[in-house]
């Protein structure tokens, strides 16, 4: 994709980038504000030695967090933990109508807001057995990687901040953020309701990865009604589950580009019926819809009401269309060129080089112009916002869901080395070598 430089002289003119002094990275693309000099600084040393030393004790932090009960909505175990970490290292701490837990740790003025946000619900309902269970490095747990690694690396981050007596002049705000697994409601709700900051850093999302897009989510439930009647008297007549099973065969026959500039669709629930011995009179499925570029997400939006609404027309039954969110798309990555022509992008990529972070397979991006995260609602703001994993998982949103613990302690050190990169303000390591 080509990049002129007119176009990163006016990124990098409206971020106000300052110019320090130092040496280039060799084989740098977009512009950075990384530089390895920050590594031998004397308090950063201490805080990467005090993350090492103490990484024991936040893996059983760690631990302790998973197994409190988190699913959306009942989180309040969780943001009462966070609350008192918050609340213990001495940060201004609030808590707002929706659950959110937000501590600020003030700066000495005239630097970035810094924004840190790791949710703390997770998707199991409390019934759930989240007892960890070890085995050498692995960590065995519904919720362990997601999100609650980050949530551990989140505070660590704070208190060896505090232990070392950083300081910043912008604040840094640290987010407990709930509901994120039903739509990114706490991290919108949060955004709507103060200041904008300069830049967002998600703990949450794929190890080694650093992504600056965000996914459009759209979720909608079809219900299809009835007046409904006994089985003996149901031959020919009308039934919520013929067009059910036809709405959904049609929608599986859609044709669309895949990710990351196409679209992925869901049939996530169907639900309905009472008795074996009748004809149902509801019946519903739920279709998540998701896609980075705003125009197609709206017109599969459109096209998948379209043909549910016709089936139910042929089908001689009711139609109720529930929208339970919209929350709106990113843009393609042509469309995130200015996004990702931002220093924290590069910065998180080369942090995670230094560190040893890698996405994974061969090939596989550095930086990727999609996301479904709580930095969604910062991206579509036009807020600078990356999210970046928080320990190698796998198995999210499944009962055999596990983590490697060490992978944590790397990745509390790329949180740690991004908020003191922009510390004292926005800044370009140069030259920002461009390549066609």
């Amino acid at each position: 994709m080509r990049r002129s430089l007119v176009f990163l002289a006016v990124a990098a003119a409206a971020a106000s980038l300052s110019q320090p002094v130092v040496q280039p990275l060799a084989a740098q693309t977009y512009p950075t504000s990384w530089n390895p000099e920050l590594l031998k600084r004397a308090d950063v040393k201490s805080a990467m030695a005090m993350i090492e030393q103490r990484f024991p004790s936040q893996v059983d932090e760690w631990v302790r967090i998973t197994e409190m009960p988190g699913k959306s909505r009942l989180e309040q175990q969780r943001g009462a933990y966070v609350k008192a970490v918050f609340e213990k290292e001495g940060l201004k701490v609030s808590v707002d109508s929706i659950g959110n837990v937000t501590g600020v740790r003030k700066g000495t003025g005239g630097g970035p807001t810094i924004v840190i946000a790791a949710h703390t619900d997770i998707v199991f309902p409390p019934e759930t057995n989240t007892k960890v269970r070890r085995s050498g490095d692995t960590l065995f747990a519904p919720g362990v990687g997601d999100n609650t690694a980050s949530v551990a690396n989140m505070l660590s981050t704070l208190r060896v901040m505090n232990a070392t007596k950083f300081t910043s002049k912008g604040d840094i705000i640290f987010i407990g953020t709930v509901q994120e697994e039903l739509g990114l409601k706490g991290m919108e709700y949060w955004l709507q309701h103060n200041p904008k900051p300069d830049l967002l850093i998600v703990p949450d999302g794929a190890y080694g990865s650093v992504a600056y897009g965000a996914l459009g989510i759209y979720w909608t439930k079809f219900v299809f009604t009835h007046p409904g009647a006994h089985t003996l008297s149901s031959r020919g007549i009308p039934t919520p589950v013929k067009a059910v099973a036809k709405a959904i065969d049609r929608l599986y026959q859609l044709q669309f580009d895949a990710l990351p500039n196409g679209a992925v669709m869901n049939i996530g629930q169907i639900h309905g019926g009472n008795i074996f011995n009748a004809v149902p009179q509801e019946l519903y499925f739920t279709v998540d819809l998701r896609s980075s570029d705003p125009v197609l997400l709206d017109s599969l939006d459109r096209t998948i009401t379209r043909i549910t609404q016709e089936v139910a027309a042929e089908q001689k039954v009711g139609l109720k269309i529930e929208i339970e969110q919209k929350s709106g798309a990113g843009g393609t990555e042509k469309q995130l060129e200015g996004a990702r022509a931002h220093p924290i992008v590069q910065t998180a990529v080369d942090i995670n080089r230094a560190l040893g972070m890698t996405p994974g397979m061969p090939g596989a991006s550095e930086a990727v112009a999609t996301g479904a995260t709580d930095a969604n609602p910062g991206v579509v703001r036009k807020i600078p916002s990356i999210a970046i994993g928080g320990s190698k998982a796998s198995g999210a949103h499944q009962l055999t869901e596990f983590a490697l613990a060490s992978s944590a302690l790397p990745s509390t050190k790329l949180l740690y080395l991004l908020t003191a990169t922009f510390a004292d303000g926005i800044k370009i390591v140069p030259p920002a070598k461009i390549v066609p």
